[in-house]
């Protein structure tokens, strides 16, 4: 059991036989006296995928969830699933075509991952903050490019597009941010 004092962003709870991950916690003290401390959450169902919020008095307890988290392994796409495999234990786990579109532009074969298992099924998969792609499309280099910040648009080898430096060519390495799939540097 948990007590609305253990909460933080990243916890695992379990509201109504689900696990909910805890993305952001306030509290917020009433101005009357004898009133409780509220402590408002706003927490992603794992196996729906919904952001949703709660408000608990202060000392309220929620059960704690039977989530575990493992080191894991991107193996492969199949028909729009992801295959993934615990590097614990070598059990393989499938992932739903809905949510494995949302992480697809961000692996390869092999990526490492971390699996978010409840009661045994994977609900939840973490990517790396940062993930090393090669540019398959580019137009080429700009010659004469002025001062101000350039970008031009690149297809990586996943399929994924976005924004790069104009100096970048097709064939190069370059580590993307998984959160919001922005450029960061060269590999």
């Amino acid at each position: 059991m948990f007590s609305t004092s253990d909460f933080k962003k990243g916890l695992v709870i379990q509201l109504d036989g689900a696990p909910c991950l805890i993305v952001d916690v306030t509290t917020q003290s009433p101005t009357a006296r004898g009133a409780n401390t509220m402590v408002k959450t706003k927490y992603r169902n794992l196996i729906t995928a919904q952001v949703l919020e709660k408000t608990f008095r202060s000392g309220d307890k929620v059960d704690e969830a039977d989530f575990e988290r493992h080191k894991g392994q991107f193996l492969y796409a199949d028909g729009g699933r992801g295959m993934f495999m615990d590097l614990e234990t070598y059990e393989q786990f499938e992932m739903d075509e809905g949510d494995f579109q949302e992480l697809a532009p961000f692996l390869l074969e092999g990526t490492e991952v971390v699996l978010g298992l409840f009661e045994g099924r994977l609900v939840n998969v973490d990517l790396p903050m940062t993930v090393e792609l090669t540019i398959s499309e580019t137009v080429p280099v700009m010659k004469n490019a002025t001062a101000t910040a350039q970008t031009k648009e690149a297809v990586l080898e996943t399929g994924l597009k976005l924004q790069v430096p104009p100096y970048l060519e097709q064939g190069e390495r370059i580590k993307v941010d998984t959160r919001d799939a922005r450029f960061i540097s060269r590999a």
